[in-house]
């Protein structure tokens, strides 16, 4: 593995529209220990459908604008500052149904999921059923 420097701004950009995630690491970048992403939700951007990973922890924490998380049957709106950490088996989404856009920082470990995003983005899709479809064949099941 090699050490990644970046500038802000640089990384690997996926985006439909206003939403947004650049990529500063992947699993190629990290034999496949990590991802992190910095991601920018759209107001109104619904998110993916609840969903569970087997193996993977999924890590937020918010920069920008307020996030909307939800984990089981919590849910909660986090601003900047603002910290998720959701461990394999727990179910989870996350939205922006606010007026203003948010940002935030994504990690998962281990790294795989950035295939699907990189899928979603290339694709446009923002429906969360064809999201959760195009889930199936990475670490994510929907949870309802």
């Amino acid at each position: 593995m090699r050490a990644i420097v970046l500038d802000p701004g640089e990384g690997e950009r996926l985006a439909v529209g206003p939403t947004a995630a650049v990529y500063k690491a992947a699993g190629e970048d990290t034999e496949g220990r990590l991802a992190v992403a910095e991601v920018t939700l759209a107001p109104g951007f619904p998110g993916p459908v609840l969903h569970r990973h087997r193996e993977m922890d999924d890590v937020f924490f918010v920069l920008e604008g307020t996030v909307r998380f939800r984990l089981g049957a919590d849910q909660r709106d986090l601003g900047p500052g603002g910290f998720v950490l959701v461990p394999p088996g727990v179910a989870h989404t996350f939205s922006n149904p606010h007026a203003e856009p948010a940002r935030m920082l994504n990690l998962f470990a281990p790294a795989g999921l950035e295939g699907y995003l990189r899928e979603v983005m290339a694709r446009g899709v923002v429906d969360p059923a064809e999201m959760a479809r195009l889930a199936s064949t990475y670490d994510f099941e929907p949870a309802e």
